[in-house]
């Protein structure tokens, strides 16, 4: 049997990786002659707080959380051992307050095939991504949540993308089918390979999806359609997509590039129309802003890169690098003005966003493996901090619940 450290993550996400220490708490240049100035260090880090909530071990020791998602008053998570569970949120902020015999209001909402990659929600729908090369649609109701009895009820499965009728005219059709290895050829909608990541458009009308196989398809979210499909995206497997509320869309890969795909006005297919190359390893993760106007970018040598569109156009100049991670950034997650990431080297960093400068305000410390997903809300606050509750799912088995106090500047 593979360890953990063996499993389906290490073929594209290398957690092993160990670039020169750079100093603690802090964003420096990277080697590019546009970044001559490192970042402020001056943003009083004795004002930022943070706490461990609570921590919850998997069910299992050979499972662990592999991706996380808010959806309201829930946090979702998917596993390694194919399951997606569920909590309510204030149970777990307050967890004295959780029913007896119920770990954080834990329940199985759905069993799925497939390591679960990646998870999104488009206000009563999940859809999630599975090591099975297949996207899985869920109906989501308050009354599938049985708080008092949460093993015995689950979402419904809305459908399997692609459908079973997609896949039989691509099978009766050879014009439909695709060739994804020397010898093997697949129907267009379906990816060949383990989906690894998700999002939304900002009116959740579209579903993009990126695999390992090196594609891009584009869904349907109202009847689950593939409606374009772009192979050999990269030249590597891609691993992460992010979507911007101006329509572009982000796809960063083990081939060490980021491409930017939009769809041109009077054309029916996104294209390519930027490619930004910038890190020296392959990139893992990818969040943006509120606006879409920075996006960032995590890659295998621990650094992340904050990139800055120029002038409404397509094309985006490097900003910032943010160094500290000692091993790989495995995800990222943009929260009002601060960026969380989780790496390898098994902390959370905190990052901090002003007048166009970025810094390290807090180290999470605390897990013994990987962190491999991220997810974070706001949190209640006061007149003069804003507060923010981080969810973390680690190779550990263990999820993790902090709390994070920051000033208004």
């Amino acid at each position: 049997m593979p360890s953990l450290l063996e499993d389906d993550d290490d073929r594209h996400h290398s957690f092993r990786n160990d670039p020169k220490p750079c100093r603690e708490d802090q964003t420096e240049p990277f080697p590019l002659p546009s970044l001559s100035q490192s970042c402020p260090t001056d943003l009083d880090s004795h004002l930022h707080y943070h706490s461990l909530v609570t921590t919850v071990r998997g069910r299992h020791d050979n499972s662990y959380v592999s991706s996380l998602a808010v959806a309201g008053k829930l946090l979702l998570a998917g596993s390694s051992d194919k399951d997606i569970l569920s909590w309510e949120r204030a149970t777990l902020i307050n967890p004295d307050e959780a029913p007896s015999g119920v770990d954080g209001g834990v329940g199985v909402v759905a069993a799925c095939a497939g390591t679960v990659k990646s998870l999104v929600v488009a206000s009563d729908k999940l859809f999630s991504a599975h090591q099975d090369h297949k996207i899985r649609a869920w109906r989501i109701r308050s009354q599938d949540l049985n708080l008092n009895h949460p093993n015995q009820q689950k979402y419904s499965r809305l459908a399997t993308m692609p459908t079973l009728g997609d896949r039989a005219l691509g099978l009766l059709a050879p014009e439909k089918q695709v060739q994804v290895r020397r010898h093997k050829r697949c129907v267009w909608v379906s990816h060949a390979d383990v989906v690894s990541g998700l999002a939304l458009s900002r009116d959740a009308s579209l579903l993009y999806s990126v695999s390992w196989d090196r594609s891009m398809k584009i869904w349907q979210t109202s009847d689950f359609r593939c409606l374009e499909s772009v192979g050999h995206a990269h030249d590597d497997a891609i691993n992460a997509v992010a979507s911007s509320p101006d329509g572009r869309v982000y796809t960063g890969s083990a081939d060490r590039k980021i491409k930017v795909w939009k769809k041109v006005e009077g054309d029916k297919n996104h294209s390519l129309v930027a490619t930004l190359e910038g890190h020296n390893s392959g990139v893992n993760a990818l969040a943006l802003n509120s606006d879409g106007s920075i996006l960032f970018s995590g890659a295998c040598d621990g650094s992340i890169i904050a990139w800055e569109r120029e002038d409404d156009g397509d094309q985006m100049v490097v900003l910032r690098v943010l160094l500290g991670h000692s091993k790989s950034i495995l995800c990222l997650k943009v929260v009002a003005d601060l960026v969380f990431s989780g790496s390898a080297d098994k902390t959370i960093r905190i990052w901090r966003g002003f007048e166009k400068n970025y810094a390290c305000i807090s180290v999470l410390n605390g897990h013994q493996g990987p962190v491999k997903c991220l997810a974070a809300a706001v949190d209640c606050g006061s007149s003069s901090n804003a507060c923010f509750v981080v969810y973390s799912g680690s190779l550990d088995s263990d999820l993790k619940v902090w709390r994070v106090t920051v000033p208004f500047l």
